[in-house]
């Protein structure tokens, strides 16, 4: 969950952005972004969970809102968005975003995000060897759930 401070400033830069669009901003839109900011800081959420979680706090939202306001967010650089294999696109709030890969069980489906510095050493011994500045990376791991008793599993 993002600290006061971060959903002020997150809302802000949401404001510049829509107005430099020429974009209407609505009550919807900044519930989004109270919705996406609320979440623990390393929580991926798709449309359908953002939809179901804000109706249940008694939104009235549509699906296309959710849809096209996270697509603003993500243009505007306060969403992450993610496509992990089979799996619909996941969200993440982006203002304190800190660089990370992301490991997912291909069994109880759930997400780990991890740092490993490295992967910073080999990002630069290939931008070497390629003659490249390397801006970013994107590293997902797929592996097969060994935990006993994984409580994620039962929930499929």
């Amino acid at each position: 969950m993002a600290d006061k401070s971060v959903l002020e400033k997150a809302k802000k830069i949401f404001e510049n952005f829509l107005a430099r669009q020429g974009s209407r901003k609505t009550p919807e839109r900044f519930s989004v972004i109270d919705e996406l900011y609320g979440l623990p800081q390393d929580e991926h959420i798709d449309v359908e969970g953002l939809f179901l979680l804000m109706r249940n706090k008694g939104y009235t939202i549509s699906r296309a809102t959710i849809y096209n306001t996270l697509d603003l967010l993500v243009e505007c650089g306060l969403a992450v968005k993610h496509q992990f294999k089979d799996k619909v696109a996941l969200y993440e709030q982006a203002l304190t975003y800190k660089h990370h890969d992301h490991h997912v069980c291909n069994q109880c489906r759930k997400i780990r995000e991890f740092s490993d510095e490295r992967i910073n050493l080999i990002k630069e011994a290939m931008g070497e060897e390629f003659q490249s500045g390397i801006t970013s990376h994107s590293l997902v791991l797929y592996g097969d759930c060994q935990i006993e008793n994984c409580e994620n599993l039962s929930l499929l």
